[in-house]
């Protein structure tokens, strides 16, 4: 992105080049020390000794509106009960149920299409 810029070159002539090329690339360069460059090679190689910001750390989701999905568990990091039926599941739902009802209704769909 900096070919073509007239060498030696200071870093604001290098930020102001690259922003006319690619804004994203500038940024980057706002990290280079104040001097004078006289090749590019310089330039790349101070750009990869250029230490980037630390991402910041991921924040648990906020709590919602009402009761939030997963109960008190919605915002632990590791729940103990992961993959549980909960307590207060219907019982007159079971899976099995729902998996029949699944069954019949791509077995009617099948006979439909003709297959």
């Amino acid at each position: 992105m900096l070919e073509g810029i007239p060498l030696p070159a200071g870093k604001a002539a290098l930020v102001e080049y690259a922003r006319t090329q690619d804004a994203d690339a500038a940024r980057e360069l706002e990290g280079l020390p104040d001097e004078e460059f006289d090749r590019l090679d310089a330039v790349g190689e101070l750009l990869t000794l250029v230490p980037t910001a630390p991402k910041p750390e991921p924040r648990p989701p906020l709590p919602e509106s009402g009761k939030p999905p997963g109960g008190d568990d919605y915002l632990t990091p590791f729940p103990a009960d992961t993959g549980k039926v909960r307590h207060d599941a219907p019982r007159q739902n079971p899976p099995q149920k729902a998996i029949d009802q699944a069954t019949k209704l791509q077995k009617k769909q099948k006979a439909e299409q003709g297959g």
